[in-house]
């Protein structure tokens, strides 16, 4: 039965989880995005201990790969890669958005069965009227990958033409202020290292590892949107 430990810094909330076979184990997290970087080792270090395993034990490491916080990135893929470097373990990473999509299926699972035409939107504040984005359905298929978007009031058109969307996340309040589609939905959904772990334990069993020389953070650069129709 595979241990692995999840590993989610990339925006302000910083988290650390361990999962034995999507079993939750441990979770610890920090609210302050300029302690990440010290937080995160003294929590991986005292979520083994809880728990009573050694680094030795685990199978694998996952850490998010972005969209986000460009220091929180290399903060969290310095200590992942650094891990599987010296322990000898494979690297699994996995996007921010889908993390994110992830919870807002789990939180809003009472809702989703009913509603099976929705898309859910998880949005990263990137500044000014830009964010990172991406575009989920409540199946978990990614219709639209990782990309930087400018919102205007266009943004979204022909997707909310025909389906509800459920838009959240640090960006999506800027959205909200010039978003006036009544099929576009703004629920609060909160994520952490635990959403993480579905995806991951998939990812391990289908043997789709990072490689340690060659993985790298996305972090998204401008570029032109399919979203700006």
């Amino acid at each position: 039965m595979a241990l692995i430990l999840c590993i989610d810094t990339s925006t302000t909330y910083a988290s650390v989880a361990l999962a034995k076979e999507m079993e939750l184990l441990r979770l610890t997290s920090n609210e302050n995005q300029k302690d990440h970087a010290s937080f995160l080792q003294p929590a991986i270090l005292n979520i083994a201990e809880e728990s009573g395993y050694r680094l030795t034990d685990l199978d694998a490491i996952a850490v998010t790969s972005g969209p986000g916080s460009y220091t929180g990135l290399r903060v969290g893929f310095a200590s992942a890669k650094g891990l599987c470097y010296a322990l000898n373990k494979p690297l699994i990473t996995i996007s921010t958005t889908k993390v994110m999509a992830r919870a807002a299926v789990t939180i809003l699972e009472q809702t989703l069965p009913a509603r099976q035409n929705i898309l859910l939107c998880p949005m990263i504040d990137a500044r000014r009227m830009e964010v990172f984005t991406a575009l989920y359905t409540a199946g978990m298929d990614e219709k639209i990958s990782n990309q930087a978007l400018i919102l205007s009031e266009d943004s979204f058109a022909d997707f909310l033409s025909d389906h509800d969307m459920f838009f959240f996340g640090s960006g999506a309040d800027k959205w909200k202020t010039i978003c006036k589609n009544p099929h576009a939905y703004f629920p609060d959904v909160k994520w952490d290292a635990s959403h993480m772990i579905t995806d991951v334990f998939k990812q391990f069993h289908d043997n789709s590892f990072a490689s340690l020389a060659y993985s790298s953070p996305e972090y998204i650069k401008d570029f032109h949107s399919v979203f700006n129709k």
